[in-house]
């Protein structure tokens, strides 16, 4: 019993302690004057929303959900066969393979940026595209680790015996494999759409101020001054869709849980 309420009050405590920081930008987003030390607003409104908008929030957003949805698409098959290739099958210099796949991590993201924004431009590659492209080399890291993981718990013989039954190729993904990895994959989609989606570095280097994404613009209201309520609504506008996409995830394992 005793037990059981220390881990509820932890829980509690961790969710207090992720959630706190966000009441002054909820606030913020909604408030026309806030001077300290008030606890509270002095004057609500939305003209933090409607700055955001005039500013281009809408196509800000746009870009990071295309750059979120993109990574992901990407990194999410590509960590799912290099895991698959490392722990089911035998492959040669599995180590130095290991490396290589976790190596974007080892180097500064304005080091990898700045040396693939020159290839990028000497091939005359649109700048969306080379933003993704170079962010999915970032995220393949989290999605092979998070699918080895999965894969680590997964049993091959299920799709042995599902051949030997007759089944495709496609059955044998869709039936057997989709299934038991899904909450992996899930995991791995996620960091990956995090990946794109937060980006601030490799999207200013690579689009030269033309591709804004949502931290962009926030990066470009908040060295400024007074800006607040905008840079309030901006950010709540960035929290929201991995704030979702987390609750949907949390729903989904908790289904898949015994």
């Amino acid at each position: 019993m005793a037990v059981g309420t220390v881990a509820r009050a932890g829980r509690v405590l961790l969710v207090l302690w992720f959630l706190l920081p966000l009441v002054p930008i909820l606030l913020w987003s909604v408030a026309n004057q806030w001077r300290f030390p008030a606890l509270s607003p002095q004057e609500w409104g939305l003209t933090g929303l409607r700055s955001a908008l005039s500013a281009g929030a809408v196509d800000a957003f746009a870009t990071s959900a295309v750059l979120g949805v993109s990574v992901a698409g990407l990194a999410t098959p590509a960590g799912a066969l290099a895991a698959r290739a490392l722990v089911l099958h035998r492959v040669h210099f599995r180590g130095a393979a290991a490396v290589v796949l976790v190596a974007p991590l080892a180097f500064p993201p304005f080091a990898v940026a700045m040396g693939l924004d020159v290839l990028i431009l000497r091939a005359g590659i649109p700048n969306l595209i080379g933003a993704v492209l170079i962010l999915t080399v970032v995220a393949i890291p989290y999605t092979t680790y998070i699918m080895r993981v999965g894969f680590g718990a997964y049993d091959i013989r299920f799709e042995e015996e599902a051949r030997t039954l007759g089944a495709s190729g496609w059955v044998v993904f869709w039936r057997v494999q989709l299934p038991l990895l899904a909450p992996a994959i899930a995991t791995a989609g996620f960091l990956a759409f995090l990946v794109g989606w937060t980006d601030y570095i490799v999207t200013l280097l690579v689009g030269g101020g033309r591709l804004v994404s949502v931290p962009v613009l926030v990066g470009a209201f908040a060295a400024g001054s007074g800006n607040q309520p905008v840079v309030a609504a901006l950010s709540v506008a960035a929290i929201a869709p991995p704030l979702v996409l987390l609750l949907l995830l949390w729903r989904l394992r908790g289904r898949r849980a015994p």
